[in-house]
């Protein structure tokens, strides 16, 4: 295992290094404030900002320092793109619904781009296009129907690459062709998030690290406007308006939240520094890779050095970094064998958090406000998701959006605690191997 790893070894997010963790303090905690946050990553610091521009006073707390949860542990892919199909979703609710869905996934995109670009947040945030890599003829042509019929009704571009020509992106022999989305990103979500973060302090936003949420209940008296008392490991305060922004680290002390997310582990690694050639053979075109199975696996170049980062073996149900190690150095081998030597810098985990349809939820319950289940896309839609409970606060006409239409659904008996996550997994897997195994069907963007 020691031949695995180098000799300066961090069993930490690769993004540390540029974005350490830091305190926060916060000030005194006040009597009460106009809102209060509960969660600081992208979502509440999203909405946190706003609502400080916005003149009003706010809150943010955090039980772990400020990034500490996924916000600084993803793997910095903007996408546009949900673990629902695109036509799945149309067959099932209609093309009105699916397109108001998608046209919010790319409004997502694009704004959490120009927000980045309009604050002059150094983050690496760049277009440099996603490959989809197909891990069986069956899928290759299921993720070419399902391209084909966002191209035809949303008008988004893709290129399919038959497996003979896999190796002017990815320097592979594993799988069965691809596609590519020539206009999909990525970023470095350490310096994201510590971007959002010196600009909601600097708006004015009081920051609570390591002070844990116990309570959000409605308040005795609201003459005030307080609506709801919320107990905090600092002590107790008040607020008109409160956000829960703790998706995968949403605590059990918010049982109905706790009851409609599914939190799992995701675990990801970062090589030692490579030849920059080589690095430039493996990803000539230095775009985001992930595979087509359900539980991916997935790639990109280190933004800010000569390494490629990668993950995946979601939700295995391991915890000592030697052998996530190993489980991942394993899938490296096995996708890009030219790496079959190279050593391990860093190893982490971090939770992210499904929901029971596979889509992201946004709206209020019982007064609360909410932006969680992002179902791997935690970046754009964390952005977004924040930008729009500020504006439904502060009562602007344009925060509706498609994806607080739907109910937030769980399961009878469920508390927060996925049990049935190894199960889950498994079937993942069957369901891509039935899929490998089934004939390809024709190509139809219509149907």
């Amino acid at each position: 295992m020691k031949d695995l790893l180098t000799t300066d070894f961090r069993n930490a997010p690769y993004w540390w290094d540029a974005a350490p963790l830091t305190d926060s303090a916060g000030d005194a905690l006040a009597p009460s404030y106009d809102a209060i946050i509960v969660g600081s990553g992208y979502t509440g610091l999203r909405a946190a900002l706003t609502l400080a521009r916005a003149g009003r006073s706010v809150a943010v707390f955090d039980k772990e320092r400020p990034g500490y949860g996924a916000s600084r542990r993803n793997a910095g892919f903007l996408g546009r793109t949900l673990k629902k199909p695109y036509i799945d979703l149309k067959a099932a609710k209609g093309a009105a619904y699916a397109g108001a869905v998608y046209r919010d996934l790319m409004m997502a995109y694009d704004s959490t781009l120009a927000f980045i670009e309009e604050e002059g947040i150094d983050c690496h945030a760049v277009r440099c296009g996603r490959l989809i890599a197909a891990t069986s003829a069956a899928h290759y042509a299921g993720l070419e129907r399902e391209l084909a019929g966002m191209q035809a009704d949303l008008g988004l571009p893709y290129a399919m690459l038959p497996r003979a020509r896999l190796r002017e992106e990815m320097a592979t022999d594993l799988y069965e062709g691809g596609a590519v989305i020539p206009d999909l990103g990525s970023l470095h979500p350490g310096l994201y998030h510590r971007g959002l973060m010196e600009r909601a302090l600097a708006a004015g936003v009081a920051i609570f690290g390591n002070c844990e949420v116990t309570a959000v209940e409605p308040a005795g008296s609201q003459d005030r406007g307080e609506r709801f008392r919320v107990t905090t490991a600092a002590g107790q305060t008040h607020a008109r308006d409160v956000v829960v922004a703790t998706n995968g680290y949403t605590p059990q002390s918010l049982p109905w939240h706790a009851r409609r997310v599914i939190p799992f582990v995701g675990y990801m690694a970062a090589t030692e520094p490579l030849p920059p050639a080589l690095l430039a053979t493996l990803l000539p075109h230095r775009r985001t890779v992930i595979d087509s199975n359900l539980d991916i696996d997935f790639f990109r170049p280190a933004p800010d050095s000569p390494r490629l980062l990668f993950g995946g073996a979601t939700a295995n149900g391991l915890q000592d970094s030697a052998a996530i190690a190993n489980l991942l150095h394993g899938r490296l081998r096995r996708a890009l064998p030219d790496l079959a030597d190279v050593k391990l810098s860093h190893v982490w985990t971090g939770q992210c958090a499904g929901t029971f349809d596979m889509m992201p939820h946004i709206g209020c319950h019982d007064g609360v406000w909410y932006g969680m289940g992002y179902n791997f896309a935690g970046v754009p839609m964390g952005s977004f998701f924040g930008l729009k409970i500020a504006q439904k606060i502060l009562g602007v006409p344009a925060a509706a959006t498609a994806f607080e239409s739907a109910a937030f659904p769980t399961l009878p008996l469920y508390r927060g605690n996925p049990w049935f996550l190894p199960l889950a997994m498994r079937w993942f897997a069957w369901q891509d191997a039935r899929l490998a195994r089934s004939r390809p069907t024709p190509v139809n963007p219509t149907s």
